[in-house]
């Protein structure tokens, strides 16, 4: 109900405005207009048809974006929509003249139709056209802002979202019981040992080289797997069964790194693993997912979890993608699917490099809309006013818009120089230089 309240508002707004400029135009090419009765039903029967033509767009709209999203911004789409406006408004004053000529004029439905005329429509269809040209190129304009906002996001969250990952990617006791591990190994054999070692170093090699990086390939992830796991072997022996797919599709897709230590980690964490009852870890993919499933044997003493790891996973995901981490469980398997993504993110800033232009393009993010702003502002003082003088002129000699016309131009220009950050006593940027003083003088 709010909303087609607000989308009411908004047609009725249009209305008015379009009914300005036409009566602007009017009077540039007659030198005159007559406010009377004809102007006022000229009016009304504007509002009619600015409504009804706008709500069947914007419910069209609606649906675009239902249906397709974030593809409602290729030119194809742009196109459809395009195309169906000039149907939907075509069909709109099809309707209206129709109504108009039945219950108005009292005409029957063969007549009404036979009145209406290829002139009839070509006006609202060309206003029609006109309108959704703007509308689009705002929701350009709009959609690119919001991916550099996005884009900002990522580079700003990165520092974040790394920190937290190298906190959990490999844990402590894993650490500590690798070490354990290696110490028995020494003893019984020294052979197995050295392999130990080794592959406990290209371990932590990985994570110091992957961890400047948003993105690695499958195929680096699983070859780190594969390494990482033959450390769990060593520790596990035969109560540990591990499996992946030949036949993954795109191995040069990228997914976030580490994510399948923690995803490892996690299995081994949570369920028991013996001889008896041996862990079966599989990895596959499906529909461009990576797909990482065990069974479901879990511990009968376990310490709660508040789920760090797949926590961390989600949120780096969600940095980097509308892609969501989908989590499947069962009575018997759990299964983490991971999205496997085609486009690397990349950036060599660093934390303060990162932090700097973040908050560099926030405030400059801020003076744009505030420039904007006055923008809309004063584009709608130059429609508005010309409008109230000419309406002032018609119906009385006493120069009543003197009073708008200071009014809303004083707030304009108070407006315009708080946009554009001027102060008439200390001049431009006055705040912002005595903020950096006060900052230096503290250092």
């Amino acid at each position: 109900m709010i909303t087609i309240i607000k989308e009411l508002g908004r047609a009725f707004f249009l209305g008015v405005l379009i009914f300005l400029i036409l009566n602007i135009i009017t009077f540039a090419n007659e030198g005159v207009i007559v406010f009377n009765q004809s102007l006022i039903t000229k009016f009304l029967y504007n509002q009619l048809y600015t409504i009804v033509i706008y709500l069947g767009n914007a419910f069209f709209i609606r649906f675009l974006f239902n249906r397709y999203g974030k593809k409602i911004y290729s030119f194809q789409i742009i196109f459809r929509f395009v195309l169906g406006s000039m149907l939907i408004t075509f069909f709109c004053v099809f309707v209206l003249n129709t109504f108009i000529w039945v219950l108005v004029h009292g005409a029957s439905f063969n007549q009404a139709i036979a009145n209406q005329h290829v002139g009839d429509f070509l006006g609202p269809m060309l206003i029609a056209l006109v309108v959704s040209l703007i509308f689009t190129a705002f929701f350009f304009y709009k959609n690119k802002q919001e991916s550099k906002v996005k884009e900002q996001k990522v580079i700003a969250g990165r520092a974040t979202a790394q920190f937290d990952a190298l906190k959990n990617q490999l844990d402590p006791h894993f650490l500590f019981n690798s070490l354990n591990v290696l110490t028995s190994l020494i003893e019984e054999n020294p052979r197995g040992a050295q392999k130990f070692t080794t592959s406990l170093s290209k371990v932590y090699r990985y994570v110091l080289e992957q961890k400047s990086k948003e993105l690695v390939t499958v195929e680096e992830e699983i070859n780190f797997a594969n390494t990482y796991i033959s450390l769990l072997r060593t520790r596990f022996e035969d109560s540990i069964v591990f499996n992946i797919s030949e036949t993954l599709i795109n191995k040069e897709a990228k997914v976030v790194p580490l994510s399948l230590q923690l995803l490892l980690e996690n299995a081994v964490k949570h369920n028991q693993v013996n001889p008896k009852n041996p862990l079966e870890i599989t990895i596959t993919d499906e529909h461009n997912y990576l797909i990482i499933s065990n069974n479901l044997q879990p511990k009968s003493v376990l310490k709660s979890s508040v789920g760090v790891g797949l926590s961390n996973i989600k949120q780096r995901y969600h940095l980097l993608t509308t892609r969501d981490v989908v989590i499947e469980k069962n009575a018997t398997h759990f299964k983490v699917k991971i999205p496997m993504l085609t486009k690397q993110i990349a950036t060599s800033m660093t934390k303060q490099e990162i932090y700097i232009q973040d908050k560099r393009y926030k405030r400059a993010k801020e003076r744009v809309n505030a420039i904007k702003g006055f923008y809309g502002n004063l584009t709608a003082y130059l429609i508005i006013i010309p409008g109230l003088a000419w309406l002032n002129y018609q119906t009385t000699d006493f120069p009543w818009i003197i009073f708008p016309t200071l009014g809303w131009g004083f707030g304009l220009l108070a407006h315009g120089m708080e946009a554009f950050g001027y102060n008439p006593l200390w001049g431009k940027r006055w705040e912002e230089r005595k903020i950096r003083e006060l900052m230096e003088k503290d250092i």
